[in-house]
Protein backbone atom coordinates (compact mmCIF):
# COMPACT_ATOMS: atom_id res chain seq x y z
CA UNK A 1 0.00 0.00 0.00
CA UNK A 2 2.84 2.37 0.65
CA UNK A 3 4.33 1.91 -2.60
CA UNK A 4 1.07 2.79 -3.91
CA UNK A 5 0.76 6.00 -2.40
CA UNK A 6 4.44 6.55 -3.41
CA UNK A 7 3.76 5.77 -6.99
CA UNK A 8 1.16 8.32 -7.11
CA UNK A 9 2.20 11.09 -4.85
CA UNK A 10 5.94 10.72 -7.05
CA UNK A 11 4.07 10.55 -10.19
CA UNK A 12 4.11 12.73 -10.33
CA UNK A 13 4.83 14.98 -9.49
CA UNK A 14 2.17 17.33 -11.33
CA UNK A 15 -0.65 16.11 -8.69
CA UNK A 16 -1.97 19.59 -8.29
CA UNK A 17 -1.33 21.78 -11.18
CA UNK A 18 -3.86 23.63 -13.64
CA UNK A 19 -5.44 22.76 -16.92
CA UNK A 20 -4.50 24.67 -19.57
CA UNK A 21 -7.55 25.46 -21.09
CA UNK A 22 -8.65 29.23 -19.23
CA UNK A 23 -11.58 30.49 -19.58
CA UNK A 24 -11.32 34.85 -20.61
CA UNK A 25 -13.13 35.84 -17.06
CA UNK A 26 -10.07 33.61 -15.22
CA UNK A 27 -7.45 35.00 -17.26
CA UNK A 28 -5.98 37.78 -15.22
CA UNK A 29 -6.81 35.37 -11.99
CA UNK A 30 -4.41 33.07 -14.42
CA UNK A 31 -1.75 35.82 -14.79
CA UNK A 32 -1.84 37.04 -11.21
CA UNK A 33 -1.69 33.59 -9.86
CA UNK A 34 1.59 32.44 -12.30
CA UNK A 35 3.51 34.98 -11.49
CA UNK A 36 3.15 34.26 -7.44
CA UNK A 37 0.85 37.48 -6.66
CA UNK A 38 -1.68 35.18 -4.82
CA UNK A 39 -3.27 37.97 -2.87
CA UNK A 40 -4.72 39.55 -6.76
CA UNK A 41 -5.47 36.08 -8.06
CA UNK A 42 -8.01 35.66 -4.83
CA UNK A 43 -9.27 38.46 -5.29
CA UNK A 44 -10.54 37.69 -9.02
CA UNK A 45 -10.83 33.98 -8.31
CA UNK A 46 -12.69 33.73 -5.16
CA UNK A 47 -15.80 35.53 -6.76
CA UNK A 48 -15.77 33.99 -9.74
CA UNK A 49 -15.27 30.51 -8.12
CA UNK A 50 -18.45 31.21 -5.71
CA UNK A 51 -20.53 31.75 -8.82
CA UNK A 52 -20.05 28.66 -10.30
CA UNK A 53 -17.03 28.67 -12.54
CA UNK A 54 -15.11 25.43 -12.49
CA UNK A 55 -11.77 26.60 -13.47
CA UNK A 56 -12.09 29.25 -10.57
CA UNK A 57 -12.94 26.41 -8.19
CA UNK A 58 -10.23 24.15 -9.22
CA UNK A 59 -7.93 27.15 -8.58
CA UNK A 60 -9.11 28.06 -5.35
CA UNK A 61 -8.61 24.24 -4.05
CA UNK A 62 -5.22 24.32 -5.13
CA UNK A 63 -4.79 27.82 -3.22
CA UNK A 64 -6.03 26.40 -0.15
CA UNK A 65 -4.07 23.05 -0.75
CA UNK A 66 -1.20 25.14 -0.68
CA UNK A 67 -1.65 28.24 1.60
CA UNK A 68 -1.27 30.29 -1.36
CA UNK A 69 -2.93 33.36 -0.27
CA UNK A 70 -5.27 32.08 1.98
CA UNK A 71 -5.29 30.05 4.98
CA UNK A 72 -4.37 26.16 4.28
CA UNK A 73 -6.70 24.21 4.57
CA UNK A 74 -7.44 20.12 3.19
CA UNK A 75 -11.14 20.48 4.13
CA UNK A 76 -11.67 24.00 2.06
CA UNK A 77 -9.34 22.03 -0.96
CA UNK A 78 -11.49 19.03 -1.04
CA UNK A 79 -14.86 21.43 -0.93
CA UNK A 80 -13.69 23.59 -4.52
CA UNK A 81 -12.04 20.17 -5.80
CA UNK A 82 -15.40 18.55 -5.42
CA UNK A 83 -17.22 21.25 -6.70
CA UNK A 84 -15.79 21.43 -10.10
CA UNK A 85 -15.22 17.95 -10.17
CA UNK A 86 -18.74 17.51 -10.07
CA UNK A 87 -19.65 19.83 -13.18
CA UNK A 88 -17.10 17.33 -14.83
CA UNK A 89 -13.11 19.08 -14.63
CA UNK A 90 -11.25 16.49 -15.45
CA UNK A 91 -8.53 18.24 -13.39
CA UNK A 92 -10.10 18.45 -10.46
CA UNK A 93 -11.35 15.20 -10.57
CA UNK A 94 -7.68 13.97 -10.89
CA UNK A 95 -6.73 15.95 -7.93
CA UNK A 96 -9.63 14.39 -5.63
CA UNK A 97 -8.42 11.11 -6.97
CA UNK A 98 -4.78 12.06 -5.28
CA UNK A 99 -6.83 13.46 -2.26
CA UNK A 100 -8.36 10.19 -1.71
CA UNK A 101 -5.18 8.03 -2.15
CA UNK A 102 -3.18 10.51 0.10
CA UNK A 103 -5.81 11.12 2.56
CA UNK A 104 -5.63 15.00 2.79
CA UNK A 105 -8.64 16.39 4.45
CA UNK A 106 -10.54 12.86 3.93
CA UNK A 107 -10.59 9.61 5.20
CA UNK A 108 -8.24 7.49 2.66
CA UNK A 109 -10.30 5.19 0.41
CA UNK A 110 -8.98 3.90 -2.62
CA UNK A 111 -11.91 3.25 -4.33
CA UNK A 112 -12.95 6.67 -4.30
CA UNK A 113 -10.08 7.32 -5.17
CA UNK A 114 -10.36 5.09 -8.37
CA UNK A 115 -13.76 6.30 -9.12
CA UNK A 116 -12.66 10.18 -9.72
CA UNK A 117 -9.57 8.64 -11.59
CA UNK A 118 -11.74 6.76 -13.70
CA UNK A 119 -14.28 9.97 -14.58
CA UNK A 120 -11.03 12.24 -15.66
CA UNK A 121 -9.31 9.25 -17.09
CA UNK A 122 -12.58 8.59 -19.65
CA UNK A 123 -12.27 12.19 -20.51
CA UNK A 124 -8.35 12.20 -21.59
CA UNK A 125 -6.66 13.00 -18.66
CA UNK A 126 -3.11 11.70 -18.95
CA UNK A 127 -2.42 12.37 -15.66
CA UNK A 128 -5.60 10.15 -14.12
CA UNK A 129 -4.77 7.70 -17.14
CA UNK A 130 -1.68 6.76 -15.71
CA UNK A 131 -3.08 7.12 -11.73
CA UNK A 132 -5.82 4.19 -12.72
CA UNK A 133 -3.25 2.05 -14.83
CA UNK A 134 -0.78 2.12 -11.45
CA UNK A 135 -4.09 1.43 -8.92
CA UNK A 136 -5.14 -1.77 -11.36
CA UNK A 137 -1.15 -2.87 -11.37
CA UNK A 138 -1.23 -2.62 -7.44
CA UNK A 139 -4.48 -3.80 -6.96
CA UNK A 140 -6.04 -1.26 -4.75
CA UNK A 141 -9.94 0.33 -5.17
CA UNK A 142 -10.05 -1.82 -7.93
CA UNK A 143 -9.67 -5.39 -8.85
CA UNK A 144 -5.95 -6.40 -9.47
CA UNK A 145 -5.79 -6.46 -13.27
CA UNK A 146 -2.11 -6.06 -15.36
CA UNK A 147 -3.46 -6.03 -18.53
CA UNK A 148 -5.98 -3.79 -17.53
CA UNK A 149 -3.13 -1.41 -15.74
CA UNK A 150 -1.05 -1.56 -18.98
CA UNK A 151 -4.46 -0.40 -21.20
CA UNK A 152 -4.21 2.70 -19.33
CA UNK A 153 -0.79 3.32 -18.96
CA UNK A 154 -0.58 3.23 -22.73
CA UNK A 155 -3.18 5.86 -22.87
CA UNK A 156 -1.11 8.19 -20.88
CA UNK A 157 1.67 7.14 -22.66
CA UNK A 158 0.84 7.61 -26.20
CA UNK A 159 0.22 11.06 -24.26
CA UNK A 160 3.34 11.72 -23.45
CA UNK A 161 3.27 11.12 -20.25
CA UNK A 162 6.72 10.62 -18.76
CA UNK A 163 6.25 8.69 -15.65
CA UNK A 164 3.92 6.69 -17.77
CA UNK A 165 6.24 5.25 -20.35
CA UNK A 166 8.75 4.86 -17.99
CA UNK A 167 6.14 1.95 -16.16
CA UNK A 168 4.95 1.22 -19.36
CA UNK A 169 8.57 0.34 -20.26
CA UNK A 170 9.06 -1.89 -17.04
CA UNK A 171 5.81 -3.58 -17.84
CA UNK A 172 7.77 -5.02 -21.13
CA UNK A 173 10.54 -5.81 -19.48
CA UNK A 174 8.96 -7.78 -16.70
CA UNK A 175 6.52 -8.78 -18.57
CA UNK A 176 3.66 -7.68 -16.69
CA UNK A 177 0.29 -7.47 -18.53
CA UNK A 178 2.28 -7.98 -21.68
CA UNK A 179 4.53 -10.46 -22.90
CA UNK A 180 7.88 -9.44 -22.66
CA UNK A 181 9.26 -7.45 -25.22
CA UNK A 182 12.99 -5.58 -24.53
CA UNK A 183 12.96 -4.01 -27.92
CA UNK A 184 9.31 -2.17 -26.69
CA UNK A 185 10.73 -1.75 -22.98
CA UNK A 186 13.86 0.60 -24.53
CA UNK A 187 11.47 2.26 -26.67
CA UNK A 188 9.42 3.59 -23.55
CA UNK A 189 11.94 3.73 -21.69
CA UNK A 190 13.89 6.12 -24.44
CA UNK A 191 10.87 8.39 -24.75
CA UNK A 192 10.59 9.22 -20.89
CA UNK A 193 13.98 9.21 -20.52
CA UNK A 194 14.05 11.89 -23.76
CA UNK A 195 12.08 14.05 -21.31
CA UNK A 196 14.54 14.29 -18.56
CA UNK A 197 12.92 11.39 -16.25
CA UNK A 198 15.85 10.31 -14.20
CA UNK A 199 14.80 7.10 -13.61
CA UNK A 200 14.05 6.35 -17.26
CA UNK A 201 17.44 7.27 -18.05
CA UNK A 202 19.08 4.70 -15.15
CA UNK A 203 17.05 1.90 -16.87
CA UNK A 204 17.81 2.97 -20.49
CA UNK A 205 21.38 2.98 -19.31
CA UNK A 206 21.48 -0.24 -18.14
CA UNK A 207 20.02 -1.25 -21.92
CA UNK A 208 22.98 -0.02 -23.40
CA UNK A 209 25.22 -1.64 -20.67
CA UNK A 210 23.43 -4.87 -20.94
CA UNK A 211 22.53 -5.08 -24.85
CA UNK A 212 18.87 -5.25 -23.71
CA UNK A 213 16.83 -4.62 -26.78
CA UNK A 214 19.61 -2.45 -28.15
CA UNK A 215 23.07 -3.27 -29.04
CA UNK A 216 25.58 -2.93 -26.35
CA UNK A 217 27.27 0.40 -25.97
CA UNK A 218 28.94 1.30 -22.87
CA UNK A 219 29.27 5.40 -24.15
CA UNK A 220 25.75 6.01 -24.62
CA UNK A 221 24.87 3.46 -21.25
CA UNK A 222 27.52 6.11 -19.20
CA UNK A 223 25.92 8.98 -20.68
CA UNK A 224 22.37 8.28 -19.88
CA UNK A 225 23.89 7.40 -16.06
CA UNK A 226 25.61 10.81 -16.22
CA UNK A 227 22.55 12.49 -16.86
CA UNK A 228 20.42 10.57 -14.15
CA UNK A 229 23.49 11.50 -11.50
CA UNK A 230 23.02 15.17 -11.91
CA UNK A 231 19.91 14.71 -11.19
CA UNK A 232 21.02 13.92 -7.62
CA UNK A 233 20.18 9.86 -8.56
CA UNK A 234 22.41 7.76 -6.42
CA UNK A 235 22.25 4.55 -7.99
CA UNK A 236 23.20 6.38 -11.81
CA UNK A 237 26.25 7.54 -9.63
CA UNK A 238 27.38 4.32 -8.92
CA UNK A 239 26.24 2.50 -12.10
CA UNK A 240 28.24 5.27 -14.43
CA UNK A 241 31.56 4.43 -11.63
CA UNK A 242 31.24 0.99 -12.58
CA UNK A 243 30.80 0.99 -15.83
CA UNK A 244 33.91 3.21 -16.07
CA UNK A 245 36.24 0.40 -14.83
CA UNK A 246 35.27 -0.92 -18.35
CA UNK A 247 35.85 1.99 -20.78
CA UNK A 248 38.96 3.28 -21.82
CA UNK A 249 39.88 7.44 -20.99
CA UNK A 250 38.99 8.19 -24.69
CA UNK A 251 35.19 6.76 -24.22
CA UNK A 252 34.80 7.87 -20.78
CA UNK A 253 35.69 11.22 -22.51
CA UNK A 254 33.49 10.80 -25.24
CA UNK A 255 30.51 9.69 -22.67
CA UNK A 256 30.76 13.35 -20.76
CA UNK A 257 30.32 15.04 -23.53
CA UNK A 258 27.72 13.35 -25.09
CA UNK A 259 25.96 13.93 -22.13
CA UNK A 260 26.78 17.68 -22.05
CA UNK A 261 25.52 18.18 -25.17
CA UNK A 262 22.38 16.03 -24.62
CA UNK A 263 20.94 18.15 -21.32
CA UNK A 264 22.15 21.38 -23.28
CA UNK A 265 19.96 20.95 -26.25
CA UNK A 266 17.15 20.21 -23.56
CA UNK A 267 17.64 16.08 -24.76
CA UNK A 268 16.80 17.44 -28.14
CA UNK A 269 20.79 16.14 -29.65
CA UNK A 270 21.10 13.03 -27.65
CA UNK A 271 22.24 10.54 -30.27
Amino acid sequence: MIHLIRALLTAGLLAFTLGAAIAEPMDDGKVAYESGDYPAALKIIRPLAQQGDATAQLYLGVMHLGGLGVKKSEKEAVKWFRLSANKGNADAQCNLGLIYVSGQGVAQNFKEAAKWYRLAADQGNARAQFSLGVMYSYGNGVAKDEKEAVRWLRMAADQGHARAQYTLGGAYHNAEGVARDENESFKWFRLAALQGYADAQVSLGLKYDQGSGIAEDSVRAHMWFSLAAAQADEHAAIFAFEIEGRMTPAQIAQAKDMATRCKASNHKDCD
